[in-house]
């Protein structure tokens, strides 16, 4: 079985957690699922669970190369020179990244954060759709900083071929699914 679930901003990525922070047994009520990965406290969007080990694995480890697609909110709005070293890989304190792929988009038709993203006056913010086949800790919070872009928003959107589409805030459905 597969749950998809729209985790919403400063939920915990795990059914246990401190009393002052929501987890994922604030939102679903399904016995013996776990999740594949991990998305940020400060992160949004889809978030995979399932009730499979061997499951589990194959989306979670980077080396079934699994694409993962976010929408990025970032303060201001990066050149194509900017994106291009995104595409090519950068350097990390833990290494080099992947090549990401990268655009410069619209913004996404996506539900209010509560609360909402703080912005400056002065500078203008953008949105990335930009997908990665790793998941390292605050990768992509990280590599956005590094070109000089911080990332006010995130938001998954896609996990290989699953994807949030018409899944509430908060929501879930379930997906019987075998691989």
């Amino acid at each position: 079985m597969i749950v998809l679930f729209n985790k919403p901003f400063h939920v915990l990525s795990q059914f246990t957690g401190e009393a002052d922070k929501k987890t994922l047994a604030d939102y679903i009520d399904i016995d013996n699922v776990y999740a594949a990965g991990r998305l940020d406290y400060d992160s949004e969007g889809l978030l995979i669970l399932t009730d499979d080990g061997k499951m589990q694995q194959r989306i979670a480890n980077p080396k079934y190369g699994k694409q993962k697609q976010y929408w990025v909110q970032v303060e201001g709005i990066p050149a194509e020179e900017d994106l291009d070293r995104l595409r090519n890989g950068i350097d990390l304190k833990d290494g080099p990244s992947r090549p990401a792929g990268v655009q410069l988009i619209g913004q996404p038709d996506v539900w209010d954060r509560v609360p909402p993203i703080r912005q400056r006056r002065h500078i203008p913010t953008s949105w990335l759709n930009l997908s990665i086949s790793e998941g390292r800790n605050r990768q992509v919070r990280r590599m956005t900083a590094h070109i000089g872009y911080p990332t006010l928003r995130l938001i998954r959107h896609r996990v290989g071929d699953w994807q949030l589409d018409g899944i509430e805030v908060g929501g879930y459905v379930i997906k019987n699914y075998r691989i």
